[in-house]
């Protein structure tokens, strides 16, 4: 055999040992698993590092286990970075859901996930992404659909998105999909654009009214409790007035009950003290006094004397 032949021979036998090099030896990166089947079974699985597989017999699958992944409902990313630029366009069918309310909303949303069973990924539902999408869209339009707009568009976001995951997650779970659900993010929720402005302004009708409530409940907290603390006082006085009142009379009541007693013992002597008594308080305020016998004579020299002495 000349040179040329023992080149093309060496050539091809080394050519051969190169191809068989490359089929055998594979490297799993470290937030990698590899998955290896024999004729189509699944044989083992294999961990990160140099790893060795029986060349043209088995298959070799790597599977991001460690690395979490997205789906963007609603949106797209177009250019990622600090200042990421996103595009709707032909996510329009998938964003647009009718409301409990039947109202329309246009929800976009990201389901954040985790590849945690890589032989179910990979061999138990043909194209897993697609089903997790098609999951994420069904339980985002069943949660959707049981809520009311101002629910999906202010309030209600962090439970739809919570109710949304379990969905998701428990659905996952029965298709077996090898997938764990780990955050559901509603990105934005608005009206569609044909009836945006008028939603604003129904939006800003609601907040004014909002605002008159708040102020005139601000103008109730002043008022009323202002008259229920003057209303009270007058109660307050009027129970005391009526007290001292009460008080008074069960007073004035002894007294002339103690005036009885000692009257029943002697009513002679009892009614005498008492005429003099109120004789003695009415005189001194009774002024000119003129005192007669009982014939009345000599009175007219006596009324003569006093107005003479007033002279």
């Amino acid at each position: 055999m000349d040179k040329n032949g023992l080149y093309l021979k060496y050539g091809a036998i080394a050519l051969l040992v190169l191809i068989l090099l490359v089929t055998t030896l594979f490297q799993i990166q470290p937030e990698e698993v590899g998955v290896i089947t024999r004729f189509g079974k699944y044989v083992r699985k294999v961990e990160p590092g140099l790893n060795l597989k029986v060349p043209l017999i088995e298959r070799l699958y790597k599977v991001a286990v460690e690395r979490q992944q997205k789906e963007e409902f609603g949106f797209r990313t177009t250019a990622p970075g600090v200042r990421s630029e996103y595009t709707k366009e032909g996510t329009v069918d998938e964003s647009l859901m009718l409301t409990g309310d039947l109202n329309l909303a246009d929800v976009e949303w990201v389901v954040q996930y985790r590849i945690e069973d890589p032989y179910s990924f990979l061999f138990r539902v043909r194209e897993p992404v697609v089903a997790l999408r098609d999951i994420s869209e069904a339980s985002m339009r069943e949660i959707v659909g049981d809520r009311t707009v101002n629910e999906v568009l202010t309030v209600g976001r962090a439970d739809i998105a919570s109710s949304v995951q379990q969905k998701i997650q428990q659905l996952c779970t029965e298709y077996s999909l090898g997938i764990r659900i780990e955050q559901v993010v509603l990105q934005d929720v608005n009206p569609p654009d044909p009836v945006k402005d008028a939603f604003n302004d129904v939006n800003q009708a609601q907040q004014e009214r909002e605002t008159l409530i708040n102020q005139a409940r601000s103008e109730y907290n002043k008022v009323i409790p202002k008259a229920k603390g003057q209303a009270e006082e007058t109660v307050q006085r009027a129970e005391g007035y009526a007290t001292e009142r009460v008080n008074n009379a069960l007073g004035e009541a002894s007294r002339f009950n103690a005036l009885y007693t000692e009257y029943v013992k002697a009513p002679e002597v009892t009614k005498r003290r008492l005429y003099l008594e109120t004789m003695t308080d009415i005189i001194p305020r009774a002024g000119n006094k003129v005192i007669t016998d009982e014939s009345g004579n000599n009175l007219l020299p006596l009324l003569q004397m006093q107005l003479n002495s007033k002279k």
